[in-house]
């Protein structure tokens, strides 16, 4: 793995995908298993603790690039004022993504990327879901049938995807971790993004996926 101390508050390392699957770790894994990439991603850290003495404290702000032969990681860590609550870091979301945008050739950049804290008061709405068969999402669709929920369908790269989005006003905290609990009992979460299911992905459902599942397979 190598790794590069660009200042005091930002590393970039960059890890072949043969140096992944050497740390007993495959391809499939650090895209669609969320504890297998997080695993992943904290033994890299370990190791880059260790040769660029750089401190996990605080908040850590991820960007992630998929390389043709590996992945590239650049951690920033984000800054407290001196009362310790606000981050040191830019108010437009244009500026942060500008922080942390790649200018390489040929690399392919997640269309996400999210601090590895909690946010408090925010609300995520957006979730995705990666299942083999799409029978898979039958007991689901049964159990949420009188849920109002938007639901897709997408085959990518041999999986299928459901991804999950909430209305803000519609759906309280309370309801989303309810109906979130209950797809969770059958299916992986995945950091599969909207953004690249719609660009690379072949649609099955565009709309109304758990209700269609439930009326061709029901």
């Amino acid at each position: 793995m190598e790794i590069e101390r660009i200042n005091d508050n930002t590393v970039k390392f960059y890890i072949s995908y043969l140096d992944v699957e050497e740390r007993g770790f495959s391809r499939d894994e650090i895209w669609f298993n969320r504890d297998k990439s997080e695993e992943l991603f904290w033994e890299m850290m370990d190791e880059v603790n260790e040769e660029a003495d750089f401190v996990m404290e605080g908040p850590l702000w991820i960007q992630v690039q998929a390389m043709d032969k590996g992945l590239e990681v650049t951690v920033t860590r984000a800054q407290l004022t001196k009362d310790g609550q606000k981050l040191d870091l830019p108010d437009d979301i244009e500026e942060r993504r500008k922080m942390f945008s790649g200018e390489e050739a040929g690399s392919q950049e997640f269309d996400e990327f999210e601090p590895v804290y909690d946010e408090g008061d925010s609300k995520k709405l957006d979730y995705s879901f990666v299942l083999s068969e799409v029978e898979e999402l039958l007991p689901i669709a049964k159990r949420l049938m009188y849920m109002p929920v938007d639901t897709v369908l997408y085959h990518f790269d041999g999986n299928y995807y459901m991804h999950v989005k909430f209305d803000e006003i519609l759906h309280s905290e309370k309801d989303i971790k309810d109906q979130l609990s209950v797809i969770t009992e059958y299916l992986q979460q995945t950091p599969m993004t909207i953004h690249r299911l719609e660009e690379y992905g072949k649609p099955i459902f565009k709309k109304d996926a758990l209700p269609n599942v439930l009326h061709y397979f029901g």
